[in-house]
């Protein structure tokens, strides 16, 4: 394969779960297996991978086993749920690889690594949390883990109160050299599980634990620069990225610049809950200096990388123009 064969690829935590109906360890399982098949064939292509999840409806999960049994057992802090979320992903998306790479005769090693993010206490994000966890409360129970743990809680549209935690920027992945050495060695490599374990670093370079949400999408962007990945590929639920998206005039994109990302983006085409996370997560990956940033679903991956589908967003335009397959 020519040129940079490192690819970053961000799966969504909800990709596991594919509705209220098929939420259990079996159903995560199948549509696991599901997403590493994709994935596989990639490989089988003769990529280099680094596989990016969240984990949001796995951390809920965990929350509410740990409301419910707080009668007997210690509560689960949010930084030690996402660790936990990262080890069962993690283990999930190794077998289902060991499985499939058996199966197509590829000769690769998987690990897995509890990755920790380190972001800035001064981050404006810890003055206003908006990021809802954990299960729904009535307001004097809201109150009273206010009052005795420090929580942030809001009313939730009516349907009952909830803690809030900040949702900070990344700025650095701490184990981002372990998992360079690793793709060198020929690893595939699952990492940065739900945006990295979000941490502090005091003065003297200790980490420490903190209560947040760090953007899934936007914590692989800074892995695929750290590491010199050459493609940043986030899947999603449509092949591609539209404008207009759900209207009569919608408009599906193929290869944009980055110029026209950014001013599609500032138009407001991405809506701030689905699509806009991700075009900026590709903006910032590529603002740092990766070279190509995809979108598209788990079925069309390898299409898309071959530039068959999907929305690929450059730095700069081929010589053919900025806009091209459908």
């Amino acid at each position: 394969m020519e040129g940079n064969n490192v690819a970053v690829v961000a799966v969504g935590g909800n990709s596991l779960i594919k509705d209220e109906d098929h939420q259990t360890l079996p159903y995560q399982e199948e549509a696991a297996e599901e997403s590493m098949r994709h994935i596989a064939a990639m490989i089988e292509e003769g990529w280099e991978v680094v596989i990016t999840h969240g984990n949001g409806p796995q951390v809920g999960f965990l929350l509410r086993r740990s409301e419910l049994a707080r009668h007997e057992m210690h509560d689960i802090p949010l930084d030690y749920a996402g660790a936990d979320t990262q080890g069962a992903t993690g283990y999930m998306f190794k077998k289902a690889l060991h499985n499939e790479f058996l199966d197509r005769g590829v000769d690769k090693e998987t690990a897995a690594v509890v990755t920790q993010t380190v972001v800035d206490r001064n981050d404006p994000a810890f003055q206003s949390p908006s990021k809802p966890i954990g299960s729904f409360m009535d307001e004097e129970t809201a109150r009273e883990r206010e009052r005795e743990e420090g929580w942030t809680v809001v009313e939730d549209a009516n349907r009952g109160w909830r803690r809030v935690v900040a949702s900070p920027a990344p700025s650095r992945i701490v184990e981002a050299d372990v998992i360079q050495a690793l793709i060198r060695d020929g690893f595939v490599v699952i990492a940065a599980g739900g945006g990295g374990i979000p941490v502090i670093e005091e003065e003297d370079g200790h980490l420490k634990g903190v209560a947040a949400v760090i953007d899934k999408d936007h914590s692989s962007a800074l892995l695929a620069n750290m590491i010199g990945a050459g493609v940043l590929l986030i899947s999603t639920a449509v092949p591609q990225v539209a404008l207009n998206f759900g209207k009569p005039d919608q408009k599906w994109l193929g290869e944009l610049t980055l110029e026209e990302a950014k001013r599609y983006q500032d138009e407001g085409h991405f809506a701030i809950g689905s699509m806009g996370p991700k075009v900026a997560a590709a903006i910032d990956f590529l603002e740092r200096g990766g070279e190509r940033a995809i979108i598209t679903n788990p079925e069309n991956i390898t299409r898309a990388l071959r530039g068959e589908t999907g929305t690929s967003i450059v730095a700069q335009a081929r010589q053919e123009g900025s806009v091209s397959k459908r």
